[in-house]
């Protein structure tokens, strides 16, 4: 199994502004459950401890192999919600490590 974790700080002036953005990149992530094959599990998380070095939003998802997660980077439907936020997303952070 491959588990894939993504953070990143969202476009906003204001907190009601990055809060909109949080939303929105949370509900086109969770939009992809179940269209995916080899896709286990998501979860989408927004922060809630708004300490400065914290980041927006958090993608916590699991694949059954590396090939899996691949063909998701490769996927239509992951494409689209990657063009759809496209500047909404302004810093991101990845992990992606094996678990036997």
């Amino acid at each position: 199994m491959i588990k894939h974790i993504v953070m990143w700080n969202v476009s906003g002036d204001s907190p009601d502004e990055k809060g909109r953005s949080a939303i929105r990149v949370k509900h086109a992530f969770e939009g992809l459950r179940g269209k995916i094959p080899g896709l286990l599990h998501l979860e989408v998380g927004i922060d809630i401890s708004r300490i400065s070095y914290a980041c927006d939003v958090v993608l916590y998802s699991e694949f059954a192999d590396a090939a899996a997660l691949t063909a998701y980077a490769q996927h239509p439907a992951h494409l689209d919600v990657r063009d759809q936020l496209e500047g909404i997303r302004i810093a991101r952070h990845q992990v992606d490590y094996a678990v036997e």
